[in-house]
């Protein structure tokens, strides 16, 4: 008999503005005690220096959180030119100290459209990628290094947003990616293009998806909405379990129609895509799951919610 989770059985997604220096385990065990889940987890780490959108999955959320995991992600970023890090990013230790004095802001434009579009990357050491079920910046940690294959990525906008010249200069830039984008070997690798080198000095998520960063709330929130009104009020905050689906076409069943989706059965619905994974909801509104659509038409579940206690 399996043990019985502790917490209570809430269902919900908070999207999170992760503070700097904590892990993104950290900031989700956090919220989890704060709202005191029985079940919780997050959809895809940001690094410790990054600050920014964090959607947490609760409850059944959880069973959908690997569409927020493919993504579009977007971000802003700071590059520090003529120094180089371990890490590729501040919380390393320094490598190599180049002046970059001479660099100008044409000289970075001019070398960024070979970072734009789909684009092959070698992950970081630093990544939480695995290597025979170990991350690698954990046997980078350990003095380890494995070859890693490169992988294709799209970066759809790389804009700079402000330049500051300097020995060390600094560029800020906006930028919008599909997942696995490593904002880190981007700015290590215009570095080598630009002959001096890089590393991220500020990182901040500005979207995941759908999510904004203006949609997110701080631990600082959440701390002083536990402390003053209590669970219900962090309740209030959570978005709907289907919140990371909304790219998807909604189908909306009939009581009968659901009654068979809801014990594994595929169904016909009226006016349904011809293929491809849809959210499905009762016609009362009633969020059932994800289905998808079969060669013959009919919608087969695939991910679907469980009510009651």
């Amino acid at each position: 008999m399996g043990r019985r989770r502790r917490g209570r059985p809430v269902s919900g997604v908070l999207l999170l503005d992760k503070p700097t220096g904590m892990t993104s385990n950290h900031a989700l065990q956090h919220t989890r005690r704060l709202f005191d889940a029985a079940k919780a987890g997050h959809t895809g780490s940001l690094d410790p220096l990054a600050t920014g959108v964090l959607p947490l999955c609760f409850g059944e959320a959880t069973k959908f959180s690997q569409f927020l995991l493919d993504a579009d992600k977007g971000y802003r970023a700071t590059f520090r030119l003529g120094i180089t890090t371990t890490t590729g990013d501040a919380d390393g230790e320094e490598l190599v100290r180049k002046d970059a004095s001479t660099l100008t802001l044409e000289q970075v434009e001019a070398a960024l459209p070979q970072f734009r579009g789909a684009i092959e990357q070698i992950p970081s050491m630093y990544s939480a990628i695995k290597h025979q079920g170990q991350p690698l910046y954990k046997l980078a940690r350990a003095g380890r290094e494995v070859e890693r294959k490169s992988r294709r990525v799209v970066v759809h906008t790389l804009q700079v947003l402000a330049f500051r010249p300097g020995a060390y200069p600094e560029v800020d830039v906006a930028i919008e990616c599909s997942k696995g984008t490593y904002v880190r070997s981007i700015a290590e690798d215009l570095g080598e293009a630009l002959g001096c080198g890089a590393h991220v000095s500020a990182l901040r998520r500005t979207a995941a998806g759908a999510f904004a960063i203006e949609d997110c709330v701080t631990l600082a929130l959440l701390e002083t909405l536990r402390e003053e009104r209590g669970v219900a009020a962090l309740d209030a905050i959570l978005q709907p379990a289907d919140a990371a689906l909304t790219a998807l076409p909604l189908l909306r069943l009939s009581e009968s129609g659901g009654f068979y989706l809801r014990r594994g059965q595929p169904v016909q619905v009226p006016n349904a895509p011809s293929n491809g994974m849809v959210r499905v909801a009762l016609e009362t509104g009633e969020f059932l799951g994800v289905g998808e659509i079969l060669d013959d038409g009919r919608v087969a579940p695939r991910r679907l919610v469980v009510t009651g206690g």
